[in-house]
């Protein structure tokens, strides 16, 4: 069964760096999935922690 509403949503949702603990450092990771809140949210790499929420997938189109 699938986690997330598609397998890009899976693989980027999910995706975790063997260089970079922090995944607002790796420029690799694009989604942040937060499991608590079932929120999802793209990263603004400019240096600090943040992201925007989004309520659709941008690989699917389904609501998150």
């Amino acid at each position: 069964m699938k986690r997330h509403c598609c397998e890009d949503m899976d693989y980027h949702a999910d995706f975790n760096c063997d260089i970079h603990s922090d995944p607002f450092e790796c420029p690799d990771k694009i989604v942040i999935f937060d499991n608590e809140h079932n929120v999802y949210g793209l990263i603004i790499h400019d240096g600090g922690s943040s992201s925007i929420a989004i309520n659709f997938c941008p690989w699917c189109g389904s609501k998150l």
